[in-house]
């Protein structure tokens, strides 16, 4: 299923920032329709995802981007289209983030009938889902519902694994859910905790953002593992970046305030649209006030990779097997949901970008 107005370009970019040549920002994708996130798989492949709160334009929630640049509904245009069928089987609902696990597979998170900082999530509603499709045959290989591990303010945002745990961040109701494959087990842990909260304003390129007349609240969104897998980084949108211990995560018998204990701020971030990290346990964070990337250090230090008028509010990025930085840059805050008045800024078309960095992937 193709996406009118979707363009697909591969070559060197006008350098418009402080890029230097080895780094400078290419233009792989741009699209009409605005998206949030990219994955690619170690074959080349590479599938995006469309969120509800990117205005429609008709098309896919999720898709494969075939050679020539065109989208295609991924795994099929049943699961991209409702039309009544109610559990597992049913299609997407809200689909707010996608990855490629270590297993191989592609991970979507679909929020279901669910909406940050609007009113409770509707009773008998649509859960949200952790879906994993086999990239070759198109089949559902795990569809794990979220209803469990949800409040009726829950806002299911991302996930990253280690060995058999799944980590998800609810930005609508801040906590981590700790998911156990091998047991099937939801835990919330630090639910509410300042590390977990967002406790301050948010800010994109120079503007407060708002919603409703009242500042935007994005509670925990951002995560990563740390490549040996002992640590879990994340975030609220709005900053600051966290670590704890994955052992403590995992503990389900450790008491909630040792857990709180175990926490610890690990670098005061800005307001955040995206993440990544790379085998050396170096972490990409982008800047959206300032639109720049960011690279920590395992050791807190922090300098920027790039500054680039483009990048505005760079989202979920993605490190290939080839050592390339993916980053799309999604203008989320130039939506209608961000505007004081209620309409659109966006300057479409929306763009995915690459960074030759030679990096160390870590899935």
């Amino acid at each position: 299923m193709a996406v009118a107005g979707i363009v697909f370009t591969l070559g060197l970019a006008s350098p418009s920032g402080q890029a230097g040549a080895r780094e400078a920002l290419h233009t792989a994708w741009t699209s009409q329709r605005v998206l949030n996130a990219v994955a690619v798989a170690d074959n080349g492949r590479m599938f995006v995802s469309f969120p509800y709160w990117g205005g429609g334009g008709g098309g896919p929630s999720v898709a494969e981007v075939d050679a020539q640049g065109v989208p295609h509904a991924f795994p099929d245009a049943r699961w991209n289209h409702a039309d009544g069928t109610k559990g597992d089987m049913q299609p997407f609902v809200r689909v707010n983030a996608l990855r490629i696990g270590p297993d191989g597979l592609l991970w979507v998170v679909d929020s279901g009938d669910a909406n940050v900082g609007g009113p409770p999530n509707p009773m008998g509603g649509a859960p949200a889902r952790l879906l994993a499709f086999d990239i070759t045959t198109g089949q559902p290989v795990h569809i794990i519902s979220l209803r469990a591990s949800s409040t009726p303010h829950s806002y299911i945002d991302d996930i990253r694994f280690h060995n058999n745990t799944i980590f998800v961040t609810d930005a609508g109701d801040p906590a981590l859910i700790v998911v156990s494959q091998r047991t099937g087990q939801q835990r919330r842990v630090l639910a509410h905790d300042r590390s977990t909260t967002d406790e301050r304003p948010m800010y994109a390129e120079g503007r407060l953002l708002t919603t409703g007349g009242h500042p935007a609240r994005v509670h925990a969104d951002q995560l990563e593992v740390s490549p040996d897998g002992s640590k879990l980084y994340f975030q609220p949108s709005s900053g600051p970046l966290w670590v704890a211990p994955t052992a403590a995560l995992e503990n389900p018998d450790l008491p909630a305030p040792d857990l709180a204990r175990t926490v610890r701020l690990f670098y005061n971030t800005p307001t955040t649209g995206g993440t990544a990290i790379d085998g050396d346990g170096n972490l990409y964070v982008s800047d959206v006030n300032r639109l720049r990337i960011l690279r920590l250090t395992p050791q807190g230090r922090a300098t920027t990779l790039v500054r680039d008028r483009r990048l505005v509010w760079a989202d979920a990025m993605w490190i290939d097997s080839h050592g390339t930085l993916w980053i799309p840059a999604v203008q989320l805050n130039r939506t209608a949901s961000f505007q004081p008045d209620g309409k659109s800024r966006l300057r479409l078309p929306v763009a995915i970008y690459t960074m030759d960095l030679h990096l160390k992937p870590v899935r």
